[in-house]
């Protein structure tokens, strides 16, 4: 029964390969605009389609297409309907949410490395001057989301930097400031101390095939370091 399981998904899978590039294959690469060519680590010329997820070649006259990796995801089991309703209900939550999120990430990170180009008296400078403001948009993205929305950006950020959303404020604002926001953060029932754990916490297994999900279909953009994240069991 598994075997003819199996069989039947990559049957589908290679259906949808095969149509996928006999799509792309109609367009040679000569026929792309000259600016939007790229060149490989090989010195090969290539158009990116960003809708197919795939480079085009042009070798010895033939068009030649290079899928990328495509990670086949599953839904999680749904207990009932009430379950998928959240599911999908999480999933609009998602999609509002990760922009912020990848503004918020992008930021952080740049302020960790430039502490890390400055000696100690220079750090101290630059953390009055910056990550008093950082901080501050922390602070205002999380009073303008809404409770749900507010626990998949905590959930993200945990996600992408290791750090639960209360470290962060601690990190750059002091205790005393990640205390109250964690009051304020359990007012809103978001607890900006819990990790993100797809493993133990069912809706974290939730936003994890979400993002796999829209990830796989371009519909969002991994950020940089999203694949070298594993579920900790």
């Amino acid at each position: 029964m598994k075997l003819n399981k199996f069989l039947s998904v990559f049957l589908l899978f290679l259906s949808f390969m095969m149509n996928a590039q006999d799509t792309i294959v109609a367009k040679s690469l000569y026929q792309y605009p000259k600016d939007q060519l790229k060149t490989d680590e090989y010195g090969q010329k290539y158009f990116y389609d960003e809708s197919q997820k795939a480079k085009i070649y042009e070798i010895n006259g033939e068009t030649v297409v290079v899928m990328d990796e495509l990670v086949l995801k599953k839904n999680p089991h749904f207990n009932n309907q009430l379950d998928r309703n959240y599911y999908y209900f999480l999933n609009k939550k998602l999609n509002r949410v990760y922009p912020l999120f990848l503004t918020a990430l992008e930021q952080y990170r740049g302020i960790q490395n430039d502490l890390q180009k400055l000696d100690k008296n220079d750090q101290r400078s630059y953390i009055k001057q910056r990550q008093n403001a950082l901080a501050n948009q922390y602070e205002a993205q999380l009073r303008d989301l809404t409770t749900s929305e507010g626990r998949v950006f905590a959930k993200l950020m945990n996600r992408a930097t290791g750090k639960t959303v209360y470290e962060i404020i601690r990190e750059l604002r002091g205790g005393w400031s990640a205390f109250w926001w964690n009051v304020k953060g359990n007012i809103a029932d978001v607890d900006i101390k819990e990790p993100y754990d797809p493993h133990r916490n069912r809706t974290d297994l939730f936003v994890e095939s979400l993002l796999q999900s829209n990830w796989n279909y371009g519909y969002l953009q991994p950020y940089p370091g999203a694949s070298e994240y594993k579920i900790k069991k």
